[in-house]
């Protein structure tokens, strides 16, 4: 089992930066890829974006490109997601989710194991 913590979230303008941070624990020694997703007040949940193993490969939604970046640290076994340029349409609760492969994937099914979560606001 792999759990997952995320944090870093919190209310900022639009326009303004926000970095999350997803800590994993326990069985982490198995090839990972990590994901993020967010869900809106009465919205589906949704993929933003995905990094593999190593961190060679990285995929992102559309709505997001060239605004966030994801990266991850295997040494200290975290995946980070570096908001800029956020917009109100990116407030969202934000969650992070890893999967025993060593690809990325888009799609919600394939993760096996999430976070619970944290709340990003961006006011107007």
């Amino acid at each position: 089992q792999v759990q997952l913590v995320e944090s870093g979230g919190g209310l900022v303008q639009a326009g303004g930066s926000l970095k999350l941070s997803c800590a994993a624990s326990g069985r982490t020694d198995s090839a990972y890829a990590m994901g993020w997703f967010r869900q809106a007040p009465g919205k589906e949940r949704e993929f933003v974006a995905a990094i593999n193993w190593s961190g060679s490969s990285t995929y992102y939604a559309d709505s997001v490109k060239g605004r966030f970046t994801i990266s991850r640290d295997n040494a200290k076994i975290t995946v980070y997601l570096q908001m800029n340029s956020l917009k109100p349409e990116d407030t969202a609760v934000y969650y992070c989710a890893g999967r025993y492969r060593s690809y990325s994937a888009v799609e919600e099914s394939r993760y096996n194991y999430w976070g619970q979560g944290t709340q990003v606001t961006v006011s107007s």
